[in-house]
């Protein structure tokens, strides 16, 4: 895999139909993600002494978080309302050599500033539920 630009890895969010239209959330500067797993430690007097894990088992977690400067783009109003509401949305993260990852997610923290005379500016952290599609 060669070097990709971060401005290339983008977060959008359905438009909440059955099969989701996605929309870019406008003004992300910057973006994150991780996957993590949970161990399911197996480990028993024969393992000579070594840890041993089982394979496949476990809780998986996508955690997705950015920042940004708002544009009030139609995007960003829906995700505000998922974050008002405490509902789960289909979102989408899209990288530079395309390949995307979907799932559900909760939308856990949105946070606002602003500057006088400046931009207005937020934070967004999302936590997946249910299983993320990696294509």
């Amino acid at each position: 895999m060669g070097i990709e630009k971060g401005s290339a890895f983008l977060l959008k969010v359905g438009d909440g139909a059955t099969t989701p239209v996605f929309a870019t959330v406008a003004g992300l500067r910057t973006t994150q993600l991780s996957v993590n797993g949970e161990a399911v430690v197996v480990t028993t007097k024969d393992s000579g002494g070594w840890r041993q894990l089982l394979s496949g088992a476990g809780v998986r977690s996508v955690s997705v978080s950015g920042a940004g400067v708002f544009t009030g783009s139609n995007a960003e109003t829906r995700v505000r309302t998922s974050a008002l509401t405490g509902v789960l949305d289909d979102y989408r993260l899209s990288f530079e050599g395309g390949e995307t990852m979907t799932g559900r997610f909760l939308v856990t923290r949105l946070d606002y500033a602003g500057d006088f005379n400046g931009e207005r500016t937020y934070t967004i952290s999302l936590e997946s539920s249910g299983q993320v599609v990696a294509a």
